[in-house]
C-alpha cells in the first residue's frame, strides 16, 4: 500500500485493522519506549498529526496501486515493450512490497521506526518521480520494484508509531474513520485515474498518475519529520535473519520471472529450471527457519490449522482478484478501445459493491455469521464472475456499461464480504508472541498472491489473445473470468476447514 498494490487496492481498507491488531498484541511482548500516554489523558495534537501522516502514506499507496492498473494499457501504448510490460509494471511492485512486508516489522525494531518511516516515505516519493519520468519499460519496472520496497518499509512503521502516541482507550476511536476513508479512496481511485488520463495534463499522459504522489509525499514527509516520535516501541532484542530473507527473496523471484516471461519466450528450458530452483530454495528457507534463533516467520504458526488454511484461502482469493482487475482493464481499453475515463466509470459498481460489503461485514456479518460470511462472500463472487463471463460471451463487442454493471456489482460485493472475517480467522489462532509475524505474513501473502495472479492468469490471457483483435480479447477474458470463478470455488471448499466462528480459533 502499501503503497500497497492493486492487490492492496482492496486489501488496504482492512490492512490497517490487521496491523493495528498485531501491534496491540505485540505490545505485550516488550513495552514500548517511551510507554504510551497515560490511559486517562486525551490524545494530544501531535498524536492526531501522526495519524494524519500515516493515513496520507496509506492513501498514497492505495491510489498508486489502483490507478496503475487502469493506466496499464496507456503505459504499454506509450513505452511499448511487449504484452508482458503491463504484467511486470504491476507484479514488480506487488512482489517487492510483499517481500518487504515479511521483514519490515522486524527491521523497524532493529533500526528504529521513525528512521525507517522517513526513509520509506522519501524513497517512495523519489521512486514515484522516477516512475513518472521513466523513458522506457525497463526503467519503469525497476522504479516500480524500488517503489514497492520503499512502501513496504514505510507502512508498518507508521502504524506502529500511531500505537505509541495514542492512549489505549482512544486508539480504536481514532481509527474509526480510517476504514471508510480507505473505502472512499478505493472507489475514487479508478475514477481519478481515468480523469487524469483523460485530462493529459501538460501532455503527461499516464505519467501524471505517478507524479501526483510527489507533492503528497513532500508534504507528508515534512510533516512526519516534525511530529513523529523519536522512539516507536522498538524491541532492543530483535535481530534480522539475513539468510532467511535472502532465501525467501530468491525463491520468490525465481518463480515470478519465468511465469511472466515464459510464454513470450516460448517456455525455454531455463524457465522450468528457475521454477524448480524456486521450490528447492523455498525448502531451504523452511529448514533455515527451524534452525534460526531469530526466524523471519515464527515456525509454530504453521502448526495451526486455521492459520495455514486461511493463508491458502488468501492465496487463491487474491490471485483470482488480481487477475480479474488486470483483465477487465485490458479487455475494455485494449480489446474494445474504451477510454481510460470510460473504463474507470464502468468499474464504479465493482468498487462500490466492495466498499459497502467491507463495512457491512465489519459491522455486523463477520461477528454474527462467522464462517458463513466467507461462504456467502465467495459464493457471490463466483456468481458475479460467471455472470461477467456470460455477459462478455453474450453481448460480445456490443457490450455496454449497463450490461456489465450487475455482474461487477456482484463480484465486488462478494469480494468485500471476504476481507474482514478472513483476517479474524487467520490472526485469531495466533498467540501474542506469534500475532505480529502472522499479520505481516498475512499481508505479504495477499500481495504476493496478487503478483502471482497477474503473472499466471495474465499469461493465460495473453496466450489466448494471440493476434490482437476485439474477438480474441473477448475470448481471452471469458477464459480468465471462468478460471477466476473456479479458483474462488476451490477456496470456498477450503472454508469448511475453518472453525464456525473466529472466536473459536482463540481457544
Amino acid at each position: 500500500m502499501a503503497p500497497g498494490t492493486v492487490f492492496a487496492l482492496l486489501g488496504t481498507s482492512f490492512f490497517c485493522r490487521t496491523v493495528f491488531v498485531s501491534i496491540d498484541q505485540r505490545s505485550s511482548e516488550a513495552p514500548p519506549t517511551p510507554p504510551p500516554p497515560p490511559a486517562g489523558n486525551p490524545p494530544s495534537r501531535t498524536a492526531w498529526l501522526v495519524l494524519i501522516v500515516v493515513v496520507m502514506a496509506d492513501v498514497m499507496d492505495l491510489i498508486d496501486s489502483s490507478i496503475a492498473t487502469l493506466a496499464g494499457p496507456s503505459i504499454h501504448a506509450d513505452l511499448g515493450g511487449g504484452q508482458v510490460t503491463v504484467q511486470w509494471v504491476l507484479s514488480a511492485y506487488t512482489a517487492a512490497f510483499a517481500l518487504g512486508l515479511v521483514t519490515s516489522g522486524r527491521l523497524g525494531d532493529v533500526l528504529g521506526r521513525r528512521r525507517l518511516f522517513l526513509l520509506g516515505m522519501t524513497g517512495f516519493t523519489l521512486t514515484s518521480l522516477a516512475c513518472g519520468l521513466a523513458p522506457d519499460p525497463l526503467f519503469l519496472i525497476v522504479a516500480r520494484t524500488l517503489q514497492g520496497l520503499c512502501g513496504s518499509v514505510m507502512i508498518p512503521q507508521g502504524l506502529a508509531l500511531v500505537k505509541v502516541v495514542f492512549p489505549a482507550q482512544h486508539l480504536r476511536k481514532a481509527l474509526t474513520p480510517v476504514g471508510p476513508l480507505m473505502g472512499l479512496t478505493m472507489v475514487g481511485g479508478p475514477i481519478l485515474a481515468g480523469w487524469l488520463l483523460h485530462l493529459d495534463l501538460f501532455g503527461s499522459q499516464w505519467r501524471s498518475i505517478f507524479l501526483i504522489n510527489v507533492p503528497l509525499g513532500v508534504l507528508a514527509g515534512a510533516l512526519a519529520w516534525r511530529v513523529l516520535p523519536r522512539r516507536g516501541g522498538e524491541d532492543p532484542t530483535a535481530r534480522l535473519d539475513l539468510t532467511g530473507v535472502g532465501l525467501l527473496t530468491a525463491a520468490s523471484a525465481l518463480l515470478i520471472v519465468p511465469l511472466i516471461q515464459g510464454r513470450e519466450l516460448g517456455w525455454p528450458a531455463w524457465t522450468y529450471a528457475m521454477m524448480a530452483a524456486s521450490v528447492v530454495l523455498l525448502g531451504a528457507f523452511v529448514v533455515s527457519q527451524r534452525r534460526s534463533r531469530h526466524p523471519v516467520i515464527t515456525p509454530s504458526l504453521f502448526r495451526k490449522r486455521s492459520f495455514v488454511v486461511g493463508l491458502l484461502i488468501v492465496a487463491g482469493f487474491y490471485a483470482s482478484l488480481s487477475a480479474f482487475v488486470l483483465v477487465i482493464n485490458l479487455l475494455l481499453q485494449q480489446g474494445l478501445h474504451w477510454t481510460p475515463l470510460h473504463t474507470g466509470l464502468t468499474l464504479i459498481p465493482w468498487a462500490l459493491g466492495t466498499a459497502v460489503a467491507v463495512l457491512l461485514a465489519g459491522a455486523v456479518l463477520a461477528e454474527k455469521l462467522g464462517r458463513a460470511t466467507l461462504h456467502l462472500g465467495l459464493a457471490v463472487a463466483v456468481v458475479g464472475l460467471l455472470s461477467l463471463w456470460w455477459s462478455v460471451a453474450h453481448f460480445a463487442a456490443g457490450i455496454t456499461v449497463w450490461n456489465l454493471a450487475p455482474a461487477l456489482l456482484l463480484t465486488g460485493f462478494g469480494s468485500g464480504l471476504v476481507f474482514v472475517p478472513l483476517v479474524d480467522f487467520i490472526i485469531g489462532d495466533a498467540t501474542p508472541e506469534e500475532v505480529g509475524t502472522g499479520a505481516g505474513l498475512l499481508n505479504a501473502v495477499q500481495q504476493f498472491a496478487g503478483a502471482m495472479g497477474v503473472a499466471a492468469l495474465g499469461t493465460l490471457f495473453f496466450a489466448r489473445v494471440g493476434h490482437p483483435s476485439p474477438t480474441s480479447y473477448l475470448s481471452a477474458a471469458e477464459l480468465v473470468f471462468a478460471t477466476a470463478a473456479a479458483l474462488n470455488f476451490l477456496t470456498l471448499l477450503l472454508v469448511g476447514l475453518l472453525p464456525r466462528h473466529a472466536q473459536q480459533a482463540h481457544g
